[in-house]
């Protein structure tokens, strides 16, 4: 996998901006596709990867709760 997507949970980060989930989804949509930067034909369905990953790694983010950790 990409090595430039880091943990985005607690303790691992202490603080998750929204950049920071957008970042990780683009990396991972570019990873899986291929594609640093998609054609123009791909741009829609390349975007709409990015923020079905964005909004699942928020909703994960949000839900996971971490033994230990004092949330």
């Amino acid at each position: 996998m990409c090595r430039s997507i880091k943990t985005l949970r607690p303790p691992m980060t202490e603080e998750v901006t929204d950049d920071d989930i957008r970042a990780a989804a683009l990396q991972y949509v570019r990873k899986i596709s291929g594609f640093r930067k998609p054609a123009a034909h791909n741009e829609a369905v390349f975007e709409r990867a990015v923020d079905a990953v964005t909004q699942a790694t928020a909703d994960l983010l949000a839900d996971l709760r971490v033994r230990g950790a004092h949330l």
